[in-house]
């Protein structure tokens, strides 16, 4: 195979631009066709035509970030580019025209809002220690002040309920479903189970295909989410029927591939990497659960062996965000409801760690404090003026 072979196509970028959101219009870029050109070279590198809808938008840096992140890890991509112009009139006219029916005439595919960023957490197999890793970071983002909503898609194996110390049963309103809350600090939890909606624990689940992919759709779909900051969804392991229905209906949302040291972990976590790409989601990165054991004096042992995380963040082609040890606490935070990211000792210190990477590098917040009101209000003016000159 040649090296221009390996090279991604156009409609590879495309595909993937479709995950980026303009948050004030809720729509994609490709939809709206501010997304105007994709220029690849012989050696990979690719340069995107962005247009926005004024000179001045204050959400310029969070497209180019949103752009540049979903395009670099790219098999065969080099350099990333963004060149700028900006919409002319009738685009932008079509564009706001396209939003505003949107919002106005089609009922969104989820109740999720289009500046909520999506962390699903996967993972190959199970026993790797997926939950845990996705309730700290859960809890550890709540922490530090964020929204943070919690779907537990691992339908046959729910256990976040447990994790996160919080019961109950899911009421509704309006036709709604409402999700449990949990404060954390200046943050908070909002999360949905099927464990609210079952007696037990040990209950049973004796569900495939289409009904595993319904309790998804109602999670995503039919719930009240708040004006959430993020979205943590800790999915079943592999790469079924669930996880192939959460792709298609959240093109947005970045992956977290959790694995231990082991090279047995490592080499099925590829396939979910392989499955990430195939639907244009972003592989964000890789987190090594279970690195060492950390006795109470501190020494470390690499039980499971060394390497597992970095071989697959190598092979996928994405950082490694961070390396979690074995410690009892872990274990005991999960039985007792209260994860570990909030106590103190080296997994907790790990965990803390990880929360800042995603929050300050791979996938930070959408930033809206530099959007302005009046500023759409102006567009839609023009838009109008725009209409009725027409």
């Amino acid at each position: 195979m040649t090296a221009m072979a390996q090279h991604p196509t156009a409609d590879d970028i495309f595909g993937l631009l479709r995950g980026v959101i303009d948050p004030e219009l809720g729509s994609d870029i490709v939809e709206l066709g501010m997304a105007k050109a994709v220029d690849i070279s012989d050696d990979g590198d690719v340069e995107v035509t962005i247009a926005l809808t004024t000179v001045g938008c204050p959400l310029r840096a969070q497209i180019k970030k949103d752009v540049i992140a979903r395009i670099e890890n790219l098999p065969g991509v080099g350099a990333v580019t963004i060149d700028w112009t900006v919409l002319t009139q009738p685009e932008k006219a079509a564009a706001m025209a396209k939003a505003r029916f949107n919002v106005a005439e089609t009922a969104p595919d989820t109740t999720v809002p289009a500046t909520t960023k999506v962390l699903m957490v996967a993972s190959g197999k199970g026993g790797v220690g997926k939950s845990s890793v996705s309730v700290n970071l859960a809890a550890g983002l709540a922490a530090r002040g964020f929204a943070v909503g919690v779907i537990d898609a691992d339908i046959w194996g729910f256990s976040v309920p447990r994790m996160l110390g919080v019961d109950g049963h899911l009421e509704s309103k309006d036709k709604k479903i409402l999700p449990l809350r949990r404060d954390i600090g200046d943050g908070h939890l909002e999360i949905v189970s099927m464990g609210y909606l079952v007696e037990k624990e040990e209950t049973a689940l004796m569900w495939r295909g289409l009904m595993l992919n319904r309790a998804v759709q109602h999670f995503l779909q039919d719930v009240r989410w708040g004006d959430l900051d993020y979205l943590v969804i800790d999915m079943p392991p592999g790469t079924g029927d669930v996880q192939m229905g959460l792709a298609k209906m959240l093109p947005r949302a970045e992956m977290l591939i959790v694995t231990t040291p082991a090279r047995a972990a490592q080499k099925v976590a590829v396939r979910v990497a392989n499955m990430g790409r195939n639907n244009y989601l972003r592989i964000a990165g890789v987190v090594e659960n279970m690195t060492e054991f950390v006795t109470p004096d501190g020494a470390s042992y690499p039980i499971f062996g060394t390497g597992g995380g970095a071989e697959l963040a190598a092979e996928a082609g994405v950082p490694l965000l961070g390396r979690i040890p074995i410690e009892a606490a872990v274990a005991e935070g999960g039985d007792e409801g209260q994860p570990v990211v909030l106590g103190e000792g080296a997994a907790a210190e790990a965990f803390r760690d990880l929360v800042s990477t995603i929050v300050e590098e791979a996938v930070p917040p959408v930033e809206m404090a530099g959007c302005s009101a009046r500023m759409l209000d102006a567009v839609a003016a023009a838009l109008d003026e725009y209409d009725a000159s027409a």
